[in-house]
Parts: C-alpha cells; sequence; structure tokens
C-alpha cells in the first residue's frame, strides 16, 4: 500500500489529490513531503468572500505540516493558486480546506497538538513534535475559538462562582462555572475580582438565560450577593460551605495564637505546636496528633482553655450537615449562635453574627436538598491551577484565559475525518 492511499483514506480533502510523495534529509533528520494538487474541475475559492472564481495565476510551493509519521515530520507541499475575484474586484489567493489563512500548519495537525496540549505542558508538546511554543498555542488558540463559536449555553440551570489567584500578589480571576449535574465547565472567565467584572459575566450571559438559573454556589463576598439578587431573581443563592468552614476555623485559629501567647508569658506551652490539631477534622489526624491531642484533653485544667472551647464549637458545628430538613437545620444554626454569642469566645462571636446574617442563604444549601456545594467548585478550581501550570512561560492573561478554556470549558472539537492518536 503506497502512502498517498494511506493519506487520502485518513485525510480525504474533497477537490484536491495527493500526488508522489518523496523523502529527503540525512538518516535522523528525514523529512517526508507529499503534493497535492487539484482535481481538473476545482475551482478555487476567494479566501474573502468564499465566492468561486478563475484562476489568476499561481505562486511558488508551500509547505504545510502534517501529523508526523514513526517520528518522521510530514509537510504537504502546494502551489497556491491566486483569484481573480469579480465581488471583491481584486486578486486574492485562495482558501484551501486543510488550513486557515497564512497558517504553515494543517487543521488536523493543529487539532492534535491541541489534544497532547491537554495532556503535558505546551512546552513538552512542541518538543515532543518538533515545534515551537508558539505553534502549540496558535493550535490550543484555534481549538478553544472553534470550541467557544460553537457552544450551547442553553439549558444552563446551575452555576458555580469563585475566584482564584493568578501569579503574585493581589491579582485574581472570577471564574463561572456551570455545575449542572450532567455537565460541569467554565463558561466565563473575568479578568478581576471585583463588583464591575462579574456584572460583566451577566451582560454576556443575557437577561432570558439568567432569568432561568435556579441555583447559584457562590462565598460571602457582598458584590456577589448583591449581583446575583438583581440579575437572577429567580435563583436561589447557596452559599459556599467550604468557606463557612473555613471561616470558623480561622476564628479558632485566632483564639489559638491570642491564648499561646498568654499562656508563654506565664510559662505554660501547652499549645505549642497544636495548630491543625484544632484545625483538622479528628478522622484526619496523624498517630501523633491523635496521642498529643488527648494528652491534652485528658487534663481537667486544659479543658478550661479559650481554645479547647473553640475547638468544641467547631466540631459541634460539622453536625449542621448532617440535617436534611431546613426548619431543623436552622434550629441547630439558632442554637449554635446563641451559645456562641454567650461565650465571650469575640472571634468565634464575629462568626457567629455573619452566620445570622447569612441565614437565609445558609440554609438555601438544605432547601437545594444538598445538591450543590462547593465541592463541585474547588474541584474545578484545583483542575484550573494545573491548567495554567501546564501553560507556564505565559505573560499574557489572553493566554492564560485560552489555557484554562483548553483545560475546563468542555468545548467542541472540530470535525475531523479520522481521530488521529493523541
Amino acid at each position: 500500500m503506497h502512502m498517498e492511499t494511506v493519506l487520502r483514506h485518513v485525510h480525504p480533502i474533497k477537490g484536491f489529490a495527493y500526488s508522489s510523495g518523496t523523502m529527503s534529509g540525512k538518516r535522523g533528520r528525514e523529512i517526508l513531503r507529499f503534493r497535492v494538487s487539484p482535481h481538473r474541475r476545482n475551482r478555487p475559492v476567494c479566501s474573502a468572500c468564499g465566492q468561486c472564481g478563475p484562476i489568476y495565476d499561481h505562486q511558488s510551493e508551500r509547505d504545510f505540516q502534517m501529523i508526523p509519521l514513526w517520528g518522521i515530520p510530514v509537510l504537504l507541499a502546494y502551489r497556491m493558486r491566486r483569484v481573480d475575484c469579480r465581488q471583491c474586484a481584486r486578486v486574492v489567493v485562495e482558501r484551501v480546506p486543510w488550513a486557515t489563512g497564512k497558517s504553515p500548519m494543517t487543521l488536523v495537525f493543529m487539532a492534535f497538538l491541541a489534544s497532547w496540549a491537554k495532556v503535558v505542558s505546551w512546552k513538552e508538546t512542541g518538543k515532543r513534535f518538533q515545534v515551537g511554543w508558539d505553534a502549540v498555542y496558535r493550535a490550543v488558540e484555534w481549538v478553544v475559538d472553534y470550541g467557544k463559536a460553537h457552544r450551547d449555553l442553553d439549558g444552563i440551570t446551575a452555576l458555580g462562582v469563585d475566584e482564584i489567584q493568578r501569579g503574585k500578589g493581589h491579582r485574581y480571576l472570577t471564574m463561572v462555572y456551570q455545575i449542572d449535574a450532567g455537565c460541569r465547565r467554565l463558561i466565563w472567565i473575568g479578568r478581576d475580582r471585583t463588583k464591575s467584572s462579574f456584572a460583566g459575566f451577566f451582560a454576556w450571559f443575557g437577561t432570558e438565560r439568567s432569568a432561568r438559573l435556579q441555583h447559584i454556589c457562590t462565598d460571602m463576598w457582598k458584590p456577589y450577593l448583591d449581583l446575583i439578587a438583581r440579575h437572577a431573581p429567580n435563583a436561589l443563592n447557596i452559599l459556599d460551605r467550604f468557606h463557612l468552614v473555613a471561616k470558623l476555623g480561622l476564628a479558632v485559629d485566632d483564639v489559638r495564637r491570642k491564648e499561646t501567647s498568654r499562656l508563654r508569658a506565664k510559662g505554660r506551652e501547652v499549645l505549642v505546636k497544636t495548630r491543625w490539631i484544632w484545625l483538622k477534622k479528628p478522622r484526619n489526624l496523624t498517630r501523633k496528633q491523635r496521642r498529643h491531642r488527648r494528652d491534652i484533653l485528658d487534663s481537667p485544667v486544659n479543658l478550661n482553655l479559650r481554645t479547647i472551647r473553640a475547638y468544641f464549637f467547631r466540631l459541634e458545628f460539622d453536625h449542621l450537615w448532617d440535617f436534611n430538613l431546613p426548619t431543623r437545620a436552622g434550629a441547630f444554626l439558632d442554637d449554635w449562635c446563641r451559645r456562641v454569642m454567650r461565650s465571650r469566645l469575640e472571634p468565634l462571636k464575629a462568626v457567629a453574627k455573619t452566620f445570622r446574617n447569612h441565614r437565609t442563604l445558609i440554609l438555601n444549601y438544605f432547601i437545594a436538598r444538598k445538591a450543590f456545594s462547593s465541592g463541585v467548585v474547588e474541584g474545578l478550581n484545583n483542575k484550573a491551577k494545573v491548567g495554567m501550570r501546564r501553560a507556564y512561560g505565559n505573560r499574557s492573561d489572553d493566554v492564560l484565559e485560552i489555557a484554562l478554556f483548553h483545560q475546563l470549558g468542555a468545548l467542541p472539537e472540530p470535525p475531523m475525518t479520522h481521530r488521529f492518536c493523541g
């Protein structure tokens, strides 16, 4: 079987044919080159308007990079025709079906590179297939642009909103995910964590789609809550369970730090090196941490420590998530906040006030029957950080946005006649 036959089978080009193939170069640096020629009745297509026109002349032969074969670069050689376009009233270069614009890569090779860029870093992808980082970037950009133009945004009923840090300093990206049970993907990225940047999401998403939203999972940042109440009034705003627990953990740690300093001044080291004992769940403690916690709690004198009291309040709060009915969960939350407000533990009292102010939004988690939580959003955020590392070396927000959509957007891929390994 000739190589031209294999190419016609895996990558047929309508209106064109593969002719003779040649191999050139020294051993270890071989190059396979196949010439492409148009059929006799094939008329060139204007690259500007897309209309067929008469041939004006031919340009010199150009090479288009194809998927490597056995590690050998494969090139498609073709003499581009210029079209005397009557509609455009000028002479333009023809449009070919296997490439776009002035790109020296075939579309199938760009899709191939983009598929590998999901698995390994862009730099490693370029190294494996003997192309530069820029070539991998252009391939991923083309695939992402195609996917964003052809994705379906109808039927979205649940969203998750969070932010991730971008680089050093207080630089953030606002991430909006679809978290419906059948589809979890990234749908929008904001270049900052401000009220105006998040308002841009609703302007892009549209009034009709926003009105059809049923659940939105966020943290307690006030601009999030205000904009959701204004633009998605029919949606149930569910507070991020992860941030609630994290806020309580910070309060417990604040109590521990202050008490540790006070006890050290008196010569007592009972709370030294115990930070993670009070922040971890008991089942996640190491054997050494369990022994240390047991030694502290077995002493009746230590039970009056403010840190121990705060720790027991934190453990008790975890029982909130065991309830199924909103009424019982609300009764438990009210009782817990009432006892914390009498505890004289100022950091925990501040948290209890916050929970009281957001009581309705906290109970929305139970009204939604625990179907939506921050676990999905935090998991997608972790994948986003992995995608950012795969595109390391970039210094542009545009590149970062393309990398994140490529990794998490679940975008439709360009149609290909053959699915190459990758």
